[in-house]
């Protein structure tokens, strides 16, 4: 889905003919789909390593028209077609060759994207007779695996060096990305955000858009003119709200825009979206959201005078309970000390609004906070640079953290000296930078360089200029 980081549905809905074709549809589980369409595209009497790669191109093509929901942003009510003029073959009730299902469910939660990039693939591939094109070739993989090619390699030859394979993707129920209910004036929350940040990027396609300074998840007026701007190049009423219309037509003109449906995506990124709320948080959880809602709120602390201040632990404790409820006494809440979705938003709209009075070239004498957003391999920014300068720093004392150039862009130096700190400081080693590793990087950082009171959230006089 464009709200978030993909995932596995439960199950998928099949259009049994083309998009316009009156047809019927049939919702199946995931896996027996995967199933399906391989034992209909390839021969189970392939060379193991070509089945392997031809299934993780079929999982990966299907899971991209989901997550780009390809289809019902344009008002179908189904996920995919069975047609291999638009899609792959899917036919109903079929034959499942035994060794395709045992591969089947062994890969159906794993699929292919470009380093750097969030989205799926669009895994594009023909037979490699009868048709090609710029994708896979099914016939030449076969090919590549008598010549001793790995899977990997089989899919790095037809899509580039640049891939890698997600394994064990969470799987859940898929549900339309519409929140339910129109957005307008007032509206708050990861919806807002998330087409703050879609139309920002259709500007630069459609200058005639302002943008949106910004994207804080409140929807404020410059939003609105946005919206109204959005509907007027489009043929939409001009209402400045997003009603289930505005939303699916934004969602598809983004994906126009960045190309997600084709091989040569310009893809997403993980700073392009919204952060997300992975579920209540409640007294004695332990874990690194919980580290990371601690961040938020000590940060929110420093400069809320009502918000009571705490250690971060990773646990939440009695402390960690009262810095919740005074902030949800701050933001008219219902005080409970449990971080629901509405808690949660509020925390991070409060944080975020604090970190952008912040700017990137302070952080020569003040540490930094947390941009917002993961940082990961692929990346090229200014952030980037910073925790570039703060792990060069690092090293100078903690020798097993390797030194890094400050280039501004992340590479795989960078995501070793990532590793090596997590590694170092107790945290999950996966070479990305969320809340809970910039605040570890950056907090060792200030206690190296300038004393542990400079910490922004340890440091009640600070005053952002």
């Amino acid at each position: 889905m464009l709200t978030g980081e993909p995932f596995i549905p439960s199950t998928i809905t099949v259009h049994l003919g083309a998009p316009d074709e009156d047809a019927p549809n049939v919702t199946v589980s995931f896996p027996d789909y995967i199933k399906n369409v391989a034992s209909s595209e390839i021969f189970p009497t392939w060379e193991e390593t070509a089945l392997r790669a031809n299934i993780y191109a079929i999982t990966t093509f299907a899971l991209n028209r989901i997550y780009t929901e390809w289809y019902r942003a344009r008002g179908y009510d189904f996920d995919i077609t069975s047609v291999t003029q638009y899609d792959q073959k899917f036919i109903e009730d079929r034959q499942i060759y035994d060794n395709i299902a045992v591969l089947a469910d062994e890969l159906f939660d794993d699929y292919v994207r470009r380093q750097g990039r969030i989205e799926p693939l669009f895994t594009a591939f023909c037979n490699g007779t009868t048709s090609t094109c710029d994708g896979l070739s099914q016939w030449g993989t076969v090919d590549l695996a008598r010549q001793g090619f790995t899977p990997y390699e089989i899919l790095q030859y037809y899509y580039g060096d640049d891939i890698e394979i997600v394994r064990n993707a969470p799987v859940r129920s898929n549900t339309m990305s519409y929140p339910g209910s129109t957005l307008s004036a007032g509206s708050s929350g990861m919806g807002v955000q998330t087409i703050q940040i879609q139309l920002n990027r259709i500007s630069r396609n459609y200058p005639a858009m302002p943008k949106i300074p910004g994207a804080s998840g409140t929807f404020d007026s410059a939003t609105e003119e946005t919206v109204r701007s959005f509907q007027q190049i489009f043929d939409l009423p001009v209402t400045g709200a997003v009603d289930k219309a505005t939303w699916y037509r934004i969602a598809y003109i983004y994906t126009s825009v960045k190309r997600l449906a084709e091989l040569d995506s310009e893809g997403v990124t993980l700073d392009e979206l919204p952060l997300q709320f992975e579920g209540n948080l409640t007294p004695s959880s332990v874990n690194e959201q919980v580290r990371g809602l601690q961040y938020f709120l000590a940060v929110i602390g420093a400069y809320y005078e009502a918000v009571s201040p705490l250690q971060i632990t990773g646990e939440y404790d009695a402390q960690t309970e009262r810095s919740v409820k005074s902030f949800q006494r701050v933001y008219g809440l219902p005080v409970t000390g449990i971080v629901d979705e509405a808690t949660w938003d509020d925390i991070y709209r409060a944080y975020a609004g604090i970190a952008a009075s912040i700017p990137p070239e302070d952080a020569e004498w003040i540490p930094l906070l947390y941009p917002g957003f993961v940082l990961q391999e692929g990346m090229t920014n200014e952030y980037v640079r910073v925790l570039q300068e703060y792990l060069t720093y690092i090293h100078r004392t903690v020798q097993e953290i390797p030194e890094v150039r400050n280039t501004g862009y992340f590479g795989p130096v960078t995501r070793q000296a990532v590793t090596a700190f997590q590694r170092y400081a107790g945290f999950t080693p996966n070479g990305a930078v969320g809340a809970v590793t910039w605040d570890g990087i950056a907090g060792l950082y200030s206690d190296l360089r300038f004393g542990y009171e400079k910490r922004p959230y340890q440091a009640p006089g600070y005053v952002i200029r």
